[in-house]
C-alpha cells in the first residue's frame, strides 16, 4: 500500500520531490517505494526525465482507476469523521433513561443545535471503544478500565406506592401504615435482594416464605415504578429518580426517613482518549450540572414531602 501510494503522488504531480512533500517522506523514500512497485509488476511505471518523471503507457492506466481508489478511502474516512463530529451516541439503562434522561436530554439538543443525540437503552456491557457509543450512563461500583468515569450519585431505594394502594391499605389497617405491615402486602418483585436489605436495615422479621411469595416480577426499576403507579404494589424505587411522579402524586414515599443505599453509583463513562473531544466535552459539563442542580433540589428537602396527601388518604 505504501508504494501504491507513493506511486499515485508521483504519477499525479509527474514529480518525486513534489511527492515526497506531500507525503512526508524523502524523494529517496519515494524512489524506492516506486522501484519495489515495478519489480513486483515486472515493468516500468515511469520515464525518468530531469525534473520531471513522465508515465509510461502501464503507468497511464494504472493512474486513474488508482487515484479513484484513493479518493473514496478518503471519502469514506471523512464521512466517518463528519459523523462522528454532529452525532452524539448515549448508552444507558431502562431505569435511568425512563425516569430522569429522556425528560432533560432535549435541553441538551437544544442547547447544541449542531448535535444530533441518539440515545440507546441496555443493561448490558457496551464497548465504547469499539464504537458501540460514545459516553455510557450506568450503574456499578466504577473502577472501569480505560475509562475516564464520574459519579453521578448513589443508588438509594424506599417503598412508594400510588397514593390510592397507600390509602385503601390504610382503610383497611384503620391506620398509618408502619414499616412491618409491608412483609404481607402486595409487594412487587418479592423476592428481590432489596426488599431483603431493606427488611434487615430496618429490623423488620421475615422469612423465607415471604420472600417467595407469589407477585409480579418485573425486569428493571422503571417497569417496577409504573406498575406501582397503576396500584399493582408496593416497590422499593430510587427517590432521585422519581421525584417527578412523587412531585405530580402520582407515588407517595411511605417513609421518606427510611431510605436504604444499595452501595454501588450511578456513572457517566467514556475512554480516557475521548475526554476532549467536542461532543464528549459538551455532554459531560452538562450532565455534571444537570445532576448537581438535581441532587442540590432533593437535598433540599422535598423529598419529606413524599407523604401520601392527608386529603387523599382521609
Amino acid at each position: 500500500m505504501a508504494a501504491i501510494r507513493a506511486f499515485e503522488a508521483a504519477a499525479r504531480t509527474e514529480n518525486f520531490t513534489a511527492a515526497a512533500a506531500e507525503l512526508g517522506m524523502t524523494q529517496a523514500a519515494v524512489s524506492y517505494q516506486v522501484k519495489s512497485l515495478e519489480e513486483r509488476l515486472g515493468s516500468p511505471l515511469f520515464v525518468r526525465e530531469k525534473g520531471r518523471a513522465r508515465l509510461t503507457p502501464l503507468g497511464q492506466r494504472l493512474l486513474p482507476p488508482l487515484s479513484a481508489a484513493f479518493d473514496g478511502i478518503e471519502a469514506a474516512f471523512a464521512s466517518h469523521r463528519e459523523e462522528d463530529e454532529t452525532l452524539l451516541t448515549i448508552t444507558t439503562t431502562h431505569t435511568f433513561a425512563n425516569t430522569w434522561l429522556a425528560w432533560r436530554l432535549g435541553a441538551f439538543q437544544m442547547e447544541h443545535p449542531d448535535l444530533a443525540v441518539r440515545m440507546t437503552t441496555s443493561n448490558e456491557l457496551c464497548d465504547l471503544r469499539g464504537g458501540d457509543a460514545d459516553v455510557a450512563i450506568r450503574g456499578g461500583s466504577g473502577g472501569w478500565e480505560g475509562l475516564e468515569e464520574y459519579k453521578l450519585f448513589e443508588s438509594s431505594f424506599t417503598p412508594m406506592a400510588s397514593p390510592e394502594c397507600i390509602a385503601a391499605l390504610e382503610r383497611k389497617l384503620g391506620r398509618t401504615i408502619e414499616p412491618h405491615d409491608l412483609p404481607d402486602q402486595n409487594r412487587i418483585n418479592p423476592s428481590d435482594d432489596w426488599w431483603q436489605q431493606w427488611f434487615a436495615d430496618n429490623g423488620i422479621p421475615y422469612d423465607e416464605s415471604i420472600l417467595r411469595r407469589a407477585g409480579i416480577r418485573l425486569e428493571n426499576q422503571a417497569n417496577e415504578g409504573h406498575a406501582a403507579m397503576a396500584g399493582q404494589g408496593f416497590a422499593l424505587l430510587t427517590p432521585l429518580l422519581w421525584k417527578g411522579d412523587v412531585a405530580a402524586g402520582r407515588l407517595c414515599m411511605l417513609f421518606p426517613d427510611r431510605i436504604s443505599v444499595r452501595g454501588w453509583s450511578y456513572w457517566l463513562a467514556y475512554p480516557r482518549e475521548r475526554r476532549m473531544v467536542p461532543k464528549v466535552k459538551r455532554f459531560r459539563e452538562w450532565l455534571l450540572a444537570e445532576m448537581r442542580q438535581a441532587l442540590e433540589e432533593f437535598d433540599g428537602g422535598w423529598a419529606v414531602q413524599g407523604r401520601i396527601p392527608a386529603a387523599v388518604g382521609s
